[in-house]
């Protein structure tokens, strides 16, 4: 039986400093395919190269990638500064379309880091530059040396809320996670729902109420380990599910239009 493809947005590289590329982490590829158990298809976002239309018609659900690049400030209303990093606006061009036509359509997407931030602005959101500045709050960016399995460590908890979503994907309200990001959200968009927070009042995992698929998203990386993880299995194996549906619906609605 054919597998429903889950497009995963790639960023936009220099590799060896000088040859363009387009690219996405192993890690999420194994994911979607060994937990989620689904068709990977890694994506170019460049609204040059490809629409969200297609994008629509042609994958069944996505997945919002982590990535050095940070959503261009200028999307939710503000000036760029040195603390905003690097960008991506040919990915800011197609993904935050996307997320707004997957919740209104209901089609499953699954946010991770940049992607959870993504979604937030997509929603009206906006997002803080830089959290390790914020008084009273944690250093989250990856640590600057050791080995992967360290710099992907469990680093502090999260709470969601007992009857949330979240809690019944994690069969728990308060899991282990890592954590590898500089920015994070500042005022929540409209239908934004933060479900979950670190131990510094840091928003961690939101989805969109009332959305009709699935939208959860989360600050951190459960593409590492995914396979065995027991935060992170649970997550892409229920946006797994999620595909599935929509793509199974989709089949049913072609055969009736056929």
């Amino acid at each position: 039986m054919t597998r429903p493809i889950v497009g995963i947005i790639g960023n936009s590289y220099l590799l060896n400093d000088e040859y363009p590329a387009h690219a996405g982490g192993k890690m999420t590829t194994e994911a979607v395919s060994s937990v989620a158990n689904c068709l990977p298809l890694l994506i170019p976002a460049d609204p040059r190269f490809l629409s969200v239309d297609e994008l629509l018609q042609t994958c069944d659900g996505f997945v919002l990638t982590g990535g050095r690049p940070n959503v261009h400030p200028s999307e939710y209303g503000e000036d760029p500064t040195e603390a905003h990093g690097a960008f991506d606006q040919a990915r800011d061009a197609i993904a935050l379309p996307l997320v707004r036509a997957c919740v209104e359509r209901g089609q499953p997407f699954l946010g991770i880091c940049r992607g959870f931030q993504e979604v937030n602005v997509a929603m009206g959101g906006s997002l803080h530059p830089e959290i390790r500045d914020l008084p009273g709050r944690d250093n989250h960016r990856m640590p600057p040396d050791g080995t992967l399995e360290e710099k992907f460590g469990r680093r502090h908890l999260v709470t969601v809320s007992e009857d949330g979503p979240f809690a019944k994907v994690f069969g728990a309200s308060r899991v282990s996670t890592n954590t590898l990001h500089g920015q994070g959200i500042k005022v929540p968009g409209a239908r934004v729902v933060v479900d979950g927070h670190a131990p510094d009042g840091t928003p961690e995992a939101i989805y969109i109420a009332d959305a009709p698929g699935f939208t959860l998203s989360v600050q951190w990386h459960p593409e590492w380990n995914a396979d065995n993880d027991p935060v992170s299995r649970p997550l892409f194996t229920a946006f797994g599910e999620a595909v599935r549906h929509w793509a199974a619906g989709k089949s049913v609605l072609q055969k009736i239009s056929a």
